[in-house]
């Protein structure tokens, strides 16, 4: 704490107010007791502020170091951590080592002004949304104040990638002749899991009988115990099982065949068509049958609406079939 008092010089009219600033000595005269007083007071407050604002001086490695270690003890996966520690080293590549007291408002705004000259804006949002919770730990343990204001930068939105149903149909048709590609494409479209967690679905995961999977996310770490199964996709795992090895635990035997899924897709003219998309299918299928977002949010194992409407659901047909719902044939 940063002492200043009040004094009174002999032979001076007057009161004086001192304090040591950068290690020198200053002084100031005020005509009157109150006033020298109430200049204390306000000199006082502004030389230990950053005791009243609660931020503490720290080094750059410090915080990074401190950081790291509250993810891991939260539990965070691997691959979260890393993507943090990246989109930390290009600050410090691009702005540099700020200690707590250089990390302001003015250092973010360097760092994404530079950061969009290297990248497309959608990346550039991820390191934003990795910053934002790198100065949100901050401001929780009191080594940054409150001031500081991160937003997303606005992107150009694109179109949902989902396959149409006369697509569906023909994939599923044409991998007939990879029964295990098969069964992947068609649990992608009827669950709307992850390739990851598809690899992941051993025999005793499923309920035949009552057309349930429990599953286990490997990226939110979320876990639902009877995940629904339509009764027609159980009928085909029934079937996919019986010509598996008798004692065989995992759902699958062999890995992904990125050469058949190239395959697949160039013959159905999807040349781009990713995995992923097939979740989308999924969610998109949904929401054209009416479902709310709120289920399919659930079933996706979403954080928020706003990701499962803007980038897994096309609801396009439902914009045509709201269209065509107008009178125009009254109209002309």
């Amino acid at each position: 704490m940063r002492k200043v008092w009040t004094y009174k010089r002999k032979k001076t009219k007057g009161w004086w107010v001192g304090w040591y600033e950068g290690g020198i000595r200053k002084a100031k005269a005020l005509p009157t007791k109150a006033l020298a007083e109430h200049f204390r007071q306000l000199k006082y407050a502004q030389l230990n502020s950053d005791v009243f604002t609660g931020t503490l001086a720290v080094t750059w490695s410090q915080m990074i170091q401190e950081y790291r270690n509250s993810k891991k003890v939260r539990g965070n996966q691997a691959g979260s951590i890393y993507e943090a520690s990246l989109t930390l080293r290009h600050f410090e590549r691009l702005v540099g080592q700020c200690n707590s007291k250089q990390l302001n408002q003015y250092a973010i705004d360097q760092f994404i002004l530079k950061r969009q000259k290297e990248i497309k804006r959608s990346t550039v949002n991820k390191d934003i949304r990795n910053l934002k919770a790198f100065v949100n730990w901050c401001r929780e343990s009191r080594y940054v104040n409150g001031d500081i204001k991160l937003k997303l930068l606005k992107e150009d939105e694109k179109p949902v990638k989902a396959l149409k149903q006369d697509q569906i149909k023909k994939l599923l048709l044409l991998s007939r002749r990879y029964p295990s590609m098969r069964m992947r494409i068609l649990l992608a479209l009827a669950t709307g899991l992850r390739r990851g967690d598809i690899e992941s679905i051993r025999m005793a995961d499923i309920d035949f009988d009552n057309h349930f999977i429990t599953t286990r996310s490997k990226k939110t770490r979320k876990s639902m115990g009877s995940r629904p199964v339509p009764a027609q996709v159980v009928e085909e795992l029934k079937r996919y099982v019986s010509g598996l090895a008798p004692k065989q635990d995992p759902l699958f035997s062999d890995n992904f065949s990125q050469c058949r899924w190239d395959t697949l897709r160039n013959v159905i003219g999807e040349p781009d068509l990713r995995f992923q998309d097939l979740r989308k299918s999924f969610s998109s299928a949904l929401a054209q049958n009416g479902i709310s977002t709120a289920v399919i949010q659930k079933l996706l194992e979403h954080s928020s609406p706003e990701l499962t409407n803007k980038i897994y659901t096309n609801v396009d047909p439902v914009l045509r079939h709201a269209v065509d719902q107008l009178p125009v044939d009254r109209w002309l």
